[in-house]
């Protein structure tokens, strides 16, 4: 029996990404065992994924814990993450035959020393970085199947995880069998961060406009991020979400109505859960990080600095070019496609 590594270390979002070529190989080798090598917190995500045979946290001593792969005796390995820690850990692992990019798709191009096989150059913003790494398989014979519809994210979320998540909304007092609007205010990055001044005129925009038919809910993830969204709650009295851990933010975005917000980790999970989503983009691209399902939409000002993926900006005028106004419209006619599906 064949055994193969999976090589995702971080982050988050890109976790998600990294699900379907994870079910496609579940699907081809459904006897193979597959383990996935990651870091302490990624791993919370992949606990909700049945058939991954192992997950195997790799920090701290990475080098050790890499070397100890050889007891499993793998065959293959695929390393969806590009830098050199990962192709380390791939060649440490004792694979026979290692799959990564090729050198110029790779966030550190010496990476592509420890690997067997290379997948040819791509065209990074051509297509969404689901289908990069669906093209990785593409060495060992799978066909992709283009269809956003087709793509897979086994979630398998608990019913004691969604229902602690409902009790937590109860508890602050949203209003039960009214549908929830999620507004996401934080971002990894400080360039995909929107200004607290934005923020409060699109809420305040949107409140005027449902006219208190959806509750309203502001979700953050640290302690940064909810100095932010306590400012923002201050000027629109909307609810403020509890701490939620990331299984819990996963239930949460699994009953919600809609969810606004940037290129993070809640968008990712939105867009595999089927969850409507009205996006923001700023110094990333909707084509290759956004939601990718027909109905759900994307804001984004194309200027001739972007997409820059830089993690500051001292001038963000990509952002600068998206109004309140915009973002409203976009979630009133996401809310009536769906009134009227």
């Amino acid at each position: 029996m064949e055994s193969f590594l999976i090589v995702r270390l971080s982050s988050l979002g890109d976790i998600i990404h990294t699900l379907p070529a994870f079910s496609l190989l579940r699907q081809n080798f459904p006897k193979t065992k597959i383990f996935w090598v990651t870091q302490a917190k990624a791993s919370q995500i992949l606990e909700l994924v049945p058939g991954i045979d192992e997950i195997i946290v790799i920090e701290p001593n990475l080098f050790f814990k890499a070397l100890a792969l050889r007891n499993k005796k793998i065959d293959l390995s695929f390393d969806f993450q590009g830098l050199l820690k990962s192709a380390l850990v791939a060649f440490l692992s004792g694979a026979k035959k290692r799959f990564g990019f090729n050198r110029q798709n790779l966030k550190e191009p010496l990476a592509h020393l420890f690997y067997t096989d290379k997948l040819p150059a791509i065209k990074e913003f051509d297509h969404h970085v689901i289908y990069k790494n669906l093209k990785l398989l593409e060495l060992i014979g799978l066909k992709i199947d283009w269809n956003p519809a087709s793509l897979t994210f086994p979630l398998a979320i608990p019913k004691e995880i969604t229902e602690k998540t409902k009790l937590k909304l109860t508890e602050i007092g949203l209003v039960e069998n009214k549908p929830l609007i999620i507004f996401n205010v934080g971002a990894s990055w400080e360039s995909k961060r929107l200004p607290t001044s934005f923020w409060i005129e699109t809420i305040n925009l949107v409140k005027k406009e449902m006219q208190d038919s959806f509750n309203l809910a502001l979700l953050w993830g640290n302690q940064e991020e909810l100095t932010l969204a306590k400012n923002i709650h201050e000027k629109t009295k909307i609810y403020l979400l509890p701490f939620l851990d990331l299984k819990e933010t996963i239930a949460l975005i699994s009953i919600i109505s809609l969810l606004v917000s940037g290129d993070t980790f809640a968008l990712q999970v939105a867009s595999a859960l089927n969850t409507s989503v009205v996006g923001l983009f700023g110094p990333t691209s909707p084509i290759r990080n956004g939601p990718f399902r027909p109905n759900d939409v994307y804001i984004y000002s194309s200027i001739n600095c972007s997409p820059c993926y830089r993690r500051r900006c001292s001038q963000p005028r990509c952002w600068q070019a998206i109004s309140p106004q915009r973002v409203v419209s976009a979630i009133i006619n996401r809310v009536k496609r769906d009134d009227s599906n």
